[in-house]
């Protein structure tokens, strides 16, 4: 049984048709994921079946009693509502009761001593039991502190963009819902976050629509792939992978067809020429023939990107870092590193969010200066940096203009010399599209013409910070073709496992702390790496780190819990370690959200003043990082003090 049904959808951007006449179901269980080049309307798609615009033509049918949830790329917020508020939100009676006990309890911290707010409480508590709501509430601090974000109590105006992104996932991943229709959530979560989402929306009983880049992601949590391509929707039931095989078949059907058509034309237009007079019945029919074989070319292709841009000489000296340290307030992000790029690396930055990957990026570019130690380019080091922050354009510019302020022609691999137009052609964007306003670009196009202005400049070093993020798979495909042959190096920080595994062959791992490791190989190989040195009990540097809010040395083991596991059979207890955890983890954590409050409070005092908003964006990382670790073992310590309960009750 269907949960949504979609008929004869059709949809039109001026004279471009996004989609039309789409077909399909959703049913129970169903997890589509919806993938195609920017700008064929994949996140209009998701609006006009959430019900949030309205189609041309067709139809959305939902069932009565069908809860649709929706995360958007860019969903709306209220400054003043912070993170529980913001996550609480909604009509259902379990949202209800859950707003009406966070404000009471807000109030009774208020009004200690009022009699009726105490009364208040207790329905609101009563309210919430006979919902069995209290494991909603428990589920959003979960979802949130998996995704980053501890400060439940933070207003939405105080976060980063990225962060509020994150909270809106939390928002509704929580919210009880039968469809949940998500856009692009990978974007702005690190690997962990990626991995917990993958887990969780793997065992989500309920149907999911979803938009993402993510190859990986889409391998495992998907069982049907839609592709919309050139306004017409192909459907697989499949992951990603078998989609791709699928999907050749069907070309090579296509292929074949069309060979067939073409030999049946040049017949026809044969006969054509030798003069047939339309005059007998089976003459004017060979000619209706002739008339449909011709309007039955298939359309063209979408193509495929073609990169081969030279790059500029690169000399023997390229990169060399030496004892290098950046600290931001009392936050120290990189300690004592040491690099030396040669010819044709490939590096990987990996690490949590705030760990200082992106400021490593700047350090290399110039826009940071080391605290210690020393960052030296070549001389002819020629940079390409690919931000993860979008950059300012005109986008009264038409797309023509904004390539050509970069370069109006380029020399590619063989020696040729191509255009600016030309180029732009191999990137998708034809003749009539090149003189199309920036404005009028949808945000993934937007990307993919700043990507393309950055590799026409012939860069031999390039920096890509999170070069995944708003490209969708085509584009990221040809741009791994691309750096196979690039003569250049690459350092690229990405969350985006299949780029980094298709790209790169070593590793820069930011462990926490300012500590930083390195690692041959891709990340499948960091991540058995990290696998074997867990279970040797060696740990890597940010295990280490994990104590509750502890100074490194005070950590028992290689940084789990410091609770050795238990033999079966035997009682389960506390270590003199976790008791000691046990009594003290509330009050450091009370401790750790003061000093996050007082950094907030900071920030909205310090108006325009961007670099001292720079350092406490970074002194606020650092300790909602820290604050995860202790709601972490805060859970674990929990979990174990009930086992134990447990056990005396049996």
């Amino acid at each position: 049984m269907n949960l949504l049904s979609v008929e004869n959808l059709t949809k039109s951007y001026g004279e471009k048709i996004l989609f039309q006449d789409v077909t399909f179901g959703v049913a129970e269980g169903d997890k589509i994921g919806i993938i195609g080049v920017n700008g064929t309307g994949k996140s209009t798609f998701l609006k006009v079946v959430a019900g949030l615009e309205p189609p041309d033509s067709g139809k959305v049918s939902v069932g009565s009693r069908v809860k649709v949830q929706m995360l958007s790329q860019n969903p709306a917020f209220e400054p003043e509502m912070t993170v529980l508020e913001h996550v609480f939100q909604g009509d259902s009676a379990e949202m209800s009761a859950l707003r009406a006990y966070q404000e009471t309890l807000l109030a009774l911290e208020l009004n200690p001593g009022s009699t009726a707010l105490q009364e208040k409480l207790i329905e609101a508590n009563q309210r919430l039991d006979t919902l069995n709501a209290w494991q909603l509430e428990s589920d959003a601090k979960m979802a949130l502190t998996k995704l980053g974000i501890t400060t439940f109590d933070a207003k939405l105006g105080t976060l980063s963009g990225g962060q509020r992104k994150r909270v809106a996932m939390a928002a509704a991943l929580i919210q009880p819902s039968d469809i949940l229709i998500l856009d692009e959530p990978t974007n702005h979560i690190d690997n962990e976050s990626v991995a917990w989402l993958e887990s969780m929306l793997q065992k989500r009983r309920g149907a999911l629509l979803m938009i993402t880049h993510d190859r990986y992601f889409l391998d495992r949590v998907s069982n049907r792939i839609m592709e919309l391509d050139r306004g017409r929707a192909f459907f697989y039931t499949a992951n990603y992978s078998r989609f791709v095989e699928l999907k050749l078949e069907r070309e090579e059907r296509e292929a074949a067809s069309e060979d067939k058509r073409q030999n049946l034309l040049r017949n026809e237009l044969a006969w054509i020429r030798r003069g047939a007079k339309a005059r007998t019945t089976k003459q004017k029919a060979r000619i209706e023939r002739f008339e449909k074989l011709k309007e039955a070319a298939p359309e063209r292709t979408s193509g495929k990107l073609e990169l081969s841009v030279a790059s500029t000489r690169l000399g023997k000296k390229i990169l060399e870092i030496e004892h290098a340290g950046k600290s931001f307030g009392d936050r120290k992000l990189i300690r004592d590193f040491n690099y030396i790029a040669v010819p044709g690396d490939r590096v990987g930055i990996v690490g949590r969010n705030g760990s200082g990957k992106s400021t490593l990026l700047k350090l290399i570019a110039g826009q940071f200066e080391p605290d210690a130690g020393s960052v030296v380019l070549g001389p002819t080091v020629q940079l390409g940096w690919f931000t993860q922050e979008h950059e300012e354009m005109d986008e009264s510019l038409r797309v023509i203009e904004y390539i050509r302020e970069a370069a109006e022609q380029v020399k590619t691999g063989d020696g040729t010399t191509i255009s600016a137009t030309q180029m732009l052609e191999r990137f998708l964007f034809p003749g009539p599209m090149q003189w199309t306003p920036i404005a009028k670009l949808s945000g993934g196009e937007k990307r993919r013409v700043q990507l393309l202005r950055v590799l026409m400049s012939a860069p031999n070093v390039l920096l890509l910070d999170e070069p995944t993020n708003d490209l969708d798979i085509a584009t990221l495909t040809v741009l791994e073709d691309y750096l196979d042959d690039f003569p250049g190096v690459v350092f690229v920080v990405s969350h985006d496992r299949y780029f980094l595994d298709r790209t790169v062959d070593r590793i820069i791992a930011f462990e926490g702390n300012g500590v930083i490791s390195h690692h041959v190989g891709n990340y499948s190989d960091y991540q058995e790496q990290a696998g074997q040195r867990e279970a040797a009990g060696t740990g890597s540097a940010q295990d280490v780190t994990r104590g509750a809010g502890k100074p490194a040395d005070s950590v028992e083991g290689s940084g789990s819990s410091g609770s050795a596991p238990q033999e079966r059979g035997k009682s389960l207890k506390m270590s003199y370690k976790d008791q000691k955890d046990f009594e003290q983890i509330d009050e450091w954590i009370a401790d750790a959200e003061e000093r996050l409050n007082s950094v907030l409070s900071r920030m909205e005092a310090a108006g325009s003043d961007s670099v001292l908003l720079q350092q406490l964006t970074e002194e606020q990382q650092a300790l909602e990082n820290k604050l995860e670790e202790l709601m972490d073992r805060w859970t674990e310590l929990n979990e174990l003090a009930e086992k134990i309960a447990a056990q005396k009750r049996g």
